[in-house]
This record gives C-alpha cells, sequence and structure tokens, in this order.
C-alpha cells in the first residue's frame, strides 16, 4: 500500500503533516483520530513510516459481487480487521479484543472515538469503553490526530475524489497510567475520552457537539424524512387544487 497507492496519494493530493515526532519509531500506540471521511484510513497510514491497522466494519469483507470482492481482498491485503456492527456490544467487544491484539505485536493501533464518520463536518461526543478499555489493558500511549478537509475531497456521493490539499495533525501522546487497572470504572472510562475528545478538538479546530455522531445521523435522516413527506404533501395538494380549477373561456359544455 505504501509504495503504490500511499505513493499515489502523496504525489496527487501533497497532504500536509504536523507532529511526525509524536509517532514513535517503535512499539505500540494507538492513534486517536476525528473521522470526517472514508479516505481517513488512507491518508494518515500513507504519511507514516509505520503500519497502522484500523478496524473496519464487516460490511467490506462480506459485500457480493466483483466490487464486493475486490473491496474484501484491498482491506485483507491491508491488513484492516472486519469487526460486525451489527450488535453494538459484541461490535464493541470485537473492536475492544482486536486493538490489544494489534498492541500486543508492538503495531500502530488506529481508531476513531466518534465510532462512525461526522455528518457535518463538527466533532461528535467520543463513545466510552472501545478506546479507553484498550489504552488501559495494553498500557500503550494514546496519540491524538486531526484530519483536516478530508471530507472536501470526496462528500458522500461523489463518486471522483477533489484534487486538494488534507492536513493531518498529530498531537502529542497521552499517558492514562494513573487509572490503571480501573478498566471497570465508567467515569474513568468517560474520562479518558472525554481528555482525548479534547485534544482532537485543539487540534482540528471543529465545533464540538456534546451528543454521539450516530444520533446526529439519525436526527438528519428524520428531518429530511420529514421535510420529503411535506414536500409531496405540497405537490398533492397542487396537483388537486390544479384539478379543481374552474374550465376556461371555451371550455364550458
Amino acid at each position: 500500500m505504501k509504495l503504490s497507492l500511499g505513493n499515489g496519494l502523496k504525489l496527487a493530493f501533497r497532504p500536509w503533516v504536523e507532529g511526525l515526532e509524536n509517532v514513535p519509531a517503535e512499539g505500540p500506540a494507538i492513534l486517536a483520530s476525528n473521522h470526517l471521511s472514508f479516505s481517513d484510513s488512507f491518508f494518515l497510514p500513507a504519511v507514516l513510516d509505520r503500519k497502522v491497522t484500523f478496524i473496519a466494519k464487516a460490511e467490506y469483507f462480506t459485500t457480493p459481487g466483483v466490487k464486493g470482492r475486490l473491496t474484501a481482498a484491498f482491506f485483507k491485503g491491508v491488513g484492516q480487521l472486519p469487526v460486525d456492527r451489527s450488535g453494538a456490544r459484541g461490535a464493541g467487544e470485537a473492536a475492544i479484543r482486536s486493538g490489544i491484539q494489534v498492541l500486543e505485536r508492538g503495531e500502530l493501533f488506529g481508531i476513531y472515538p466518534e465510532g462512525t464518520r461526522s455528518p457535518d463536518g463538527r466533532l461528535y461526543r467520543g463513545k466510552p469503553g472501545g478506546l479507553a478499555r484498550v489504552a488501559l489493558a495494553t498500557g500503550a500511549p494514546v496519540i491524538p490526530v486531526a484530519m483536516i478537509d478530508t471530507e472536501k475531497i470526496q462528500p458522500p456521493g461523489k463518486i471522483v475524489p477533489k484534487l486538494m490539499r488534507p492536513g493531518i495533525r498529530i498531537g502529542r501522546p497521552l499517558d492514562f497510567s494513573r487509572y490503571q487497572g480501573m478498566e471497570g470504572d465508567r467515569f474513568v472510562l468517560r474520562s479518558i475520552t472525554d481528555e482525548v475528545m479534547y485534544e482532537i478538538m485543539k487540534l482540528s479546530g471543529q465545533e464540538y457537539v456534546d451528543m454521539y455522531a450516530t444520533a446526529a445521523k439519525r436526527q438528519i435522516a428524520e428531518r429530511e424524512k420529514a421535510a420529503r413527506a411535506e414536500r409531496a404533501k405540497a405537490a398533492r395538494a397542487a396537483k388537486a387544487g390544479g384539478s379543481d380549477a374552474p374550465d376556461g373561456p371555451g371550455k364550458a359544455a
């Protein structure tokens, strides 16, 4: 990936990077990033010398058809790990186990604390549990990362990407060893997650929204559904009004 797609991305898009010195040359570390675009999982590994393993939704590995098989082959080839998100608790446990295994091998583990892509470019509340539990279970440092402008390169629904320079800011590693052994305390998990999200917010400059991105997506979908229903209702009313209009000159019986 680094020799082919990675070099191609760097040549075509010329991403700028700040804070590369904050990523250790060896040993385990967690890269906790905001999530603006599908391309985040490609631009970040492309600018690093080390391999980064992300967890990816299982649909990328199980979609039928030629495109599905090619997608699955690509994700398997670059070492991404499938996680079934059909059950929230099961998905969380699978993500935790996968992250721990990656870090125990002394590698870099990438995770998006928001749990899904931002629907509007703002930074949403991090989900407690996954990131914090992996950090406490392994003792690995957490490195906050801000992806910048990647959502503008290929917005949802756009096939052809726009050539522009995205940015990547990498913050200083965060040490949570003071909470060692407190994995079962939900207040500790919340505190760790919020501290990481605060650092990401400072790096990215995004507006912070104190709600989960999944809830925001539901609200947006509900508003769009209601708007479609209103437009359809207005169209029916206009059509009915037109059919009831009086006959014009020369149309009387």
